[in-house]
């Protein structure tokens, strides 16, 4: 997980399974720098549908990884919380309203 441009904080499980199993945690950060080079999409906007992603399979810590790095990019808290918000005739309310509660918790002091 050498080459990984780090964010605020990286969660500590995922730090755990990368000192665990270095390979791997190499080759999970590989993949994310490979697949945000590789096309026209900026940072910023990869991060939301990571975000949105991440709502969509309830994983509150992806979700927060997310939308923080979203926000380290120039995303707004109004196009975080949209992003979400457009998910819902997808995923429903419940699955964004648990989003949206993920989100504010990045806004507590």
């Amino acid at each position: 997980m050498s080459d990984e441009k780090p964010c605020q904080e990286l969660p500590k499980h995922y730090m755990s399974i990368g000192r665990r199993y270095e390979k791997y945690g190499d080759v999970l950060s590989d993949l994310g720098r490979v697949v945000r080079e590789i096309g026209p999409i900026d940072d910023k906007t990869s991060q939301l549908i990571q975000l949105a992603a991440s709502a969509a399979i309830r994983s509150e810590g992806a979700v927060h990884s997310h939308a923080r790095q979203a926000m380290e990019q120039g995303a707004s808290s109004e196009e975080v919380y949209q992003s979400l918000l457009l998910l819902t005739s997808t995923i429903g309310f419940p699955n964004v309203a648990a989003a949206i509660s993920w989100v504010d918790d990045l806004f507590k002091d």
